[in-house]
Formats: structure tokens, sequence, C-alpha cells
């Protein structure tokens, strides 16, 4: 089964993770990985499209790769590089479904960086064809 475990920001992740495991497959993306700079014991595989910025962690790993990626490819990767945790974001896509896959065939616990609350007066719509409608009150009102 799925072994998830939510945190509230990348530095909640981050604090979570020495519990968890010491080879870490990090997928917050390139900007949010300051957060983890300061975890000296772990051992980090970080894959990213463009390389990322310091600070890093000191024991990354860097793998330059674009996907998508297969259930197959993830598994690979995780065995190839022993990761005994995985931390991703909470993106609402399904980009991330490979991984946690994968995570879950391996029995691995996975932590989920849940999005930031919407600012106030924000309102998030569930899909395509709710935006439209949506656009369409929006234009009628405007007339």
């Amino acid at each position: 089964g799925d072994r998830w475990h939510a945190a509230p920001s990348l530095e909640a992740a981050a604090a979570a993770l020495p519990a968890l495991g010491s080879r870490v497959f990090l997928t917050t993306g390139r900007l949010g990985l300051a957060a983890f700079a300061g975890l000296t014991e772990l051992r980090f595989l970080v894959r990213s499209v463009e390389p990322p910025e310091p600070p890093l962690p000191p024991h990354t790993h860097v793998l330059l790769a674009r996907g998508p990626f297969t259930v197959a490819d993830e598994t690979a990767l995780l065995r190839e590089h022993r990761v005994d945790v995985l931390v991703t974001k909470d993106s609402g896509g399904a980009a991330t479904s490979a991984k946690l896959a994968a995570a879950r065939d391996l029995g691995l616990p996975v932590v989920v960086v849940r999005r930031p609350p919407l600012p106030e007066g924000v309102t998030a719509l569930p899909d395509a064809p709710a935006v439209l409608a949506r656009l369409d009150d929006v234009l009628a009102r405007a007339r």
C-alpha cells in the first residue's frame, strides 16, 4: 500500500526525512533544493531538466533528464540508486504518477509536499470546462 506522509512545506518535508530514509529521490523542482541543504547525513538524487542552482545538499547526484518516464523507468532508477524515500510535490498532474507507482511497488515511503493555500479571494476551478464556464460568465457580465 501507499506509505505517504504529508508535509505542509519543503522545510517540513526536510525535517521529516531523517526518520524515513537516508537515500532520497528529491523531485520537488530545482528551485526548492535549498530547504534540504542542511541535511548533511543524507544522500540525494535530484532529476531536473536544467542544472539546479546552489545551495544543494552536500551529497547530491544530479541527473539531467526530461520525462515523461514510465513506471519501469522509475523503478529501475530507484533500484539503481538504492533510493529508500521519495519526496515530491502535490502537483495534481499525471507527471508524478509513474514515480508514485514505482515507490508503491518497492514499498518506499513518500513525502508529499502540499500545495500552499490559495491567497484570499482566489478561487480554484477543478477542470477546463469549469474555467470556460467561469470565463463565459465574466464575459457576459462585462457586456
